[in-house]
């Protein structure tokens, strides 16, 4: 986990687990490895509307993102992946490490974070500390610290 991280997460009191294991780049790569760390084993996209806007969104590893829904509810004709350039300068990170946690070192606060209906139910989830090497295991209780501490546009949603 980067530093930066760390510190962001013991500033807000977020308790967490951390799993270590080789990387991945894939939810069909982690699915080898994700079994035995409790929770849901979740994914992050980061993706961007034909407006410019960018979106980063946390959800169930084993679901697919509707994305009819989701450009209905808001308001956009056309969603897509951020390109890898667009990771690096919107996040700081590169492909295979998008997570919810990349908020931390983002200095774009127009970011939108949706976090799935689903995971946000989920007693714990597992998001990547902002590396593929390692994932976070995480209590609900810590998950709402987490989402309540940043200052940007986020909302719950059924996708």
């Amino acid at each position: 986990m980067d530093l930066k991280l760390e510190g962001y997460l013991k500033n807000h009191k977020i308790e967490y687990k951390i799993h270590i294991h080789p990387p991945f780049f894939t939810v069909i790569e982690s699915n080898k490895i994700e079994k035995n760390i409790p929770g849901m084993h979740c994914k992050t996209l980061f993706m961007k509307d034909d407006k410019g806007n960018f979106y980063l969104i946390g959800m169930n590893a084993d679901k697919r993102l509707n994305t009819k829904i989701l450009r209905e509810h808001l308001g956009i004709r056309k969603l897509h992946f951020a390109s890898p350039s667009e990771l690096n300068k919107e996040l700081k990170i590169e492909p295979g490490s998008v997570s919810i946690f990349n908020l931390v070192n983002s200095t774009n606060k127009n970011i939108r974070l949706i976090i799935d209906e689903e995971v946000w139910q989920a007693k714990i989830v597992g998001f990547h500390p902002n590396i593929n090497t390692e994932t976070l295991e995480i209590k609900h209780k810590d998950l709402e610290r987490y989402y309540n501490s940043l200052s940007l546009k986020k909302e719950i949603l059924k996708i």
